[in-house]
């Protein structure tokens, strides 16, 4: 079997994508999941790679081979699953710890790596994670903004509401009030850059 490291891979819908052009080029996925696929597979040809390589470019996504970029990517599909795939961040640790426990190295590492290959802090990407959830979740208007605070791991509204602010340059009930929420939306792939 052959671990893949697929970059932008970050829902549903993206997992359906690759495992449907895995299937067209005539590979057997084992698992598929956020950023990973393992295939049945025990090699693969250079010309088979090409293949995959562009059939996932077609998608916008990139099969990743540099094991400092796996890393990045892993950490980035770690935090995009725990906000934007989870009911509740409930962290009992803070992301230094859980990030330095999941990807077995020291935070200071994984955060100097982070920053020297994106260009922004990983602090910084995780808010803005959280941010754009708290703008998905005010567009759907199904929570007060103390819920939101609460299920995306903010101390308070006050700290939730200065970090949106910071982010987005509106108050979290401006953006609410305003109905442009759709238009500031990104996707979550592209949140950071």
């Amino acid at each position: 079997m052959i671990t893949l490291y697929i970059k932008n891979m970050v829902c549903n819908r993206c997992i359906a994508a690759v495992q449907d052009t895995l299937e067209q080029l005539g590979l057997q996925p084992h698992h598929i999941g956020l950023g990973e696929v393992v295939i049945a597979e025990e090699k693969l040809s250079s010309d088979t790679l090409k293949k995959l390589d562009t059939a996932l470019e077609k998608l916008g996504f990139e099969r990743i081979d540099d094991r400092r970029a796996r890393l990045i990517e892993a950490m980035k599909t770690k935090i995009i699953s725990m906000i934007h795939h989870s009911q509740s961040l409930d962290i009992k640790n803070n992301w230094s710890t859980i990030l330095a426990e999941e990807f077995h190295h020291e935070y200071n590492y994984l955060s100097s790596l982070f920053s020297s290959v994106e260009g922004i802090t990983l602090e910084q990407y995780i808010i803005r994670q959280k941010i754009e959830k708290a703008k998905e979740l005010l567009f759907y208007d199904e929570l007060t903004l103390s819920q939101i605070a609460y299920r995306l791991g903010y101390s308070s509204v006050a700290h939730l509401s200065a970090q949106f602010k910071k982010i987005t340059g509106l108050a979290p009930s401006e953006l609410k009030k305003s109905r442009t929420i759709d238009q500031v939306r990104k996707p979550i792939d592209s949140v950071g850059n």
